[in-house]
């Protein structure tokens, strides 16, 4: 199980992309983690010990036992003593913890589906940024970016085109992102990294700055 990259953005936040190696090799895991029974497909039963195993490699301290799961499906820890989003994608897990503040990532390979969906997570302004030499990579980093937001704040119900916009941005390999996130209970200013590499896209909020219970 290579660690492929790992940043520290500041003292309390990290974040690791690991390639996933073992082939249902769960007694390497279960030394160090476990998750629940009801998971039954092999592959996705690897992508969540792998992602518990990342937070322990990104933080040895880390209570992965004590995880829970919402309602929304977003794991969590009840004392938020650390806060973390974890990410699958074919063979490669994404995670970022911080002692500090809410966390979102998400990990996307680039695919036609993406570009066919693109009205429906897109607003209008969104889509008129779009490099038209760079659409489906250009598009894929506003959805994995988008999702990393949805991960951030956690609790669902929310509409990707009318709840988050994404400033307008050029298209290039690794880059930075501006975003308001704006819902009846949360507006926020939201500061998002990304990268990509081949096919893989990784996008991933860094700080935020709360706002006024208003539209921006």
């Amino acid at each position: 199980m290579p660690l492929i990259r790992t940043i520290q953005m500041d003292q309390a936040t990290r974040l690791g992309v690991w390639k996933i190696g073992e082939q249902e090799q769960e007694a390497f895991f279960r030394t160090r983690v476990n998750i629940s029974p009801e998971i039954h497909h092999p592959h996705k039963r690897l992508q969540h010990f792998a992602g518990r195993y990342l937070l322990l490699e990104l933080f040895p301290e880390f209570p992965v036992n004590a995880i829970r799961i919402m309602k929304s499906r977003k794991p969590y820890l009840a004392d938020n003593s650390f806060h973390f989003s974890i990410s699958h994608c074919r063979d490669h897990v994404a995670a970022i913890v911080s002692k500090k503040h809410a966390v979102g990532i998400d990990i996307e390979a680039m695919q036609p589906k993406i570009g066919r969906v693109a009205h429906k997570f897109l607003a209008p302004a969104e889509q008129a940024f779009i490099d038209p030499d760079q659409t489906l990579a250009h598009q894929t980093v506003c959805w994995s970016a988008k999702e990393a937001i949805y991960k951030w704040y956690g609790l669902g119900s929310v509409d990707f085109k009318e709840h988050m916009q994404l400033d307008a941005f050029d298209f290039r390999p690794a880059g930075f992102i501006t975003a308001n996130f704006n819902r009846p209970d949360k507006n926020a200013r939201l500061y998002l990294q990304y990268v990509v590499e081949g096919e893989l896209c990784l996008a991933w909020t860094g700080k935020e700055e709360e706002a006024d219970n208003r539209e921006l």
